[in-house]
């Protein structure tokens, strides 16, 4: 029986779960017939705009590490399948911000609403207090992970909990 509380065991959980994360959106985007970088584009577009950032193609070609030309096809086809708009930036009128549209909205609740169901009676399993660690947790893991995709030799870049 594996020690579930090992680093290594965690380690592994992590690699399923984004394995079956992976297949789950693969999935959907073949019965959507959208690329996969449609739908990564789509998901970074819609996570800065929850955190409040602005999302530039500029930004959305280092997020999804792609050429100035990829980037600007892959917005050429999610614009003109209904699902981004190119705006001129309120706050600096040079700029040209993404906008996602009701379409696109669709297509994240689509993909998000089932994933959802699924996930909150597993969630909701938990008290409060160790949801809350469970998504200190899951913070530092994603910016673990992001420093990991950003090439930093800094394994350190996160503070550990005492």
């Amino acid at each position: 029986m594996p020690d579930t509380s090992s680093v290594d065991h965690l380690v592994r959980l992590l690699r399923l779960f984004t394995m079956e994360t992976e297949r789950y959106i693969s999935a959907f985007g073949t019965d959507n017939e959208m690329h996969r970088t449609d739908l990564n584009a789509l998901g970074a577009i819609m996570e800065a705009g929850q955190s409040g950032d602005a999302m530039t193609p500029g930004r959305l070609s280092r997020r999804l590490q792609l050429s100035a030309p990829a980037t600007s096809a892959l917005l050429d086809r999610l614009e003109s399948a209904g699902h981004v708009r190119r705006v001129r930036s309120t706050v600096d009128r040079r700029r040209v911000d993404l906008e996602l549209t009701d379409t696109a909205l669709d297509v994240g609740r689509a993909l998000f609403a089932p994933l959802a169901k699924h996930l909150r009676p597993a969630i909701e399993r938990y008290p409060a207090e160790q949801r809350a660690l469970v998504a200190e947790f899951l913070t530092e893991v994603a910016a673990a992970t992001r420093a990991a995709a950003d090439g930093s030799t800094d394994a350190t870049a996160t503070k550990p909990r005492k």
